[in-house]
């Protein structure tokens, strides 16, 4: 784990999730069986921006919502990763969980259930979480439930009004295009910072092109950050574009959380006050040292395809 960033702590707001990774040679063909290694691991968007911070340097808070069933399994394997979490145990509502099935290119298809993760809200605020912040950054799949919406809202202004940097991740262009393209744009608007995917920047800016997409993202939020994948990503600040990376050369074995990765170097890399070039380098790397492994997370020695010991009732 690298040097903390003193007094430029990141908070981040989203899901901890049991990811359920299923990497499957052939297709799935419905009606049948298709032969798969099925593996579990940690993940979540929130968590896994989180635990590639901390694994990359930064001083890294998580406030999130875990479910009865395995709280103690999500809060100590945020810890092993240096992650300091702020979680709430819901005792009704299991934790979230995510089955993702991997092709033999690494792309994913995913079978979500929110759980406890999709009540997080207003009451699970602190202002003291704010301590020491630097950057508050939102995954956005807590803007789209009702709970999620109301602590997004709280947690942006409080920040705005300590003067603490605001970034978002828009998550997924389903969710995104069911809660409403303006209205993400307006309800997410005290972001000095969006960090999309090229599908969700397209569709937000209704550009293009990458470099449209992220100078026209950037006319609202100040910087616009889009991910390219193995093509890398391109940054525009206030209207132009300033800075563009190449993608780093990786064998792709489970493309699971890349863009959390890629948002984590980025964001780590800012803190440390690197131009946007490093910074996108920075993320480039992260991305290309997740897709090299099963999961969305940094590992801990564990080889490839072993199973994690999960805590259930």
């Amino acid at each position: 784990m690298g040097q903390n960033v003193t007094g430029k702590a990141l908070l981040v707001i989203g899901d901890a999730v049991t990811d359920v990774v299923a990497l499957h040679g052939s297709p799935v063909m419905s009606g049948t069986d298709t032969a798969a290694d099925i593996v579990l691991r940690p993940g979540g968007s929130g968590a896994n921006t989180a635990a590639w911070a901390a694994r990359l340097g930064a001083d890294v808070r998580l406030l999130a919502r875990l479910g009865y069933d395995s709280s103690a399994w999500h809060t100590t394997e945020l810890i092993k990763a240096g992650v300091r979490p702020q979680v709430t145990v819901d005792p009704a509502r299991p934790t979230a969980v995510v089955i993702a099935m991997v092709d033999k290119s690494g792309e994913r298809s995913m079978l979500t259930n929110r759980g406890a993760g999709g009540l997080i809200s207003e009451a699970d605020w602190s202002p003291s979480l704010l301590d020491g912040v630097g950057r508050l950054h939102l995954s956005g799949y807590v803007l789209f439930a009702e709970p999620g919406l109301r602590l997004a809202r709280l947690a942006m202004a409080e920040a705005a009004a300590a003067g603490v940097a605001i970034s978002i991740d828009p998550a997924s262009t389903g969710p995104l295009r069911d809660f409403g393209v303006e209205r993400f744009m307006r309800e997410s608007s005290p972001a000095n910072l969006i960090i999309p995917n090229l599908d969700e920047a397209l569709l937000l800016s209704g550009a293009t092109t990458a470099e449209r997409a992220a100078v026209l993202l950037s006319e609202m939020y100040g910087t616009a950050v889009v991910k390219l994948g193995a093509k890398g990503a391109t940054a525009a600040v206030d209207g132009a574009v300033v800075a563009t990376a190449a993608g780093v050369p990786a064998k792709v074995v489970d493309s699971t959380g890349a863009g959390d990765a890629f948002a984590a170097g980025f964001l780590t890399a800012t803190l440390h006050g690197v131009s946007e070039e490093a910074a996108l380098e920075a993320g480039c790397r992260a991305g290309a040292e997740c897709v090299a492994r099963v999961g969305g997370r940094p590992r801990y020695g564990l080889d490839l395809n072993r199973l994690y010991p999960i805590h259930t009732d």
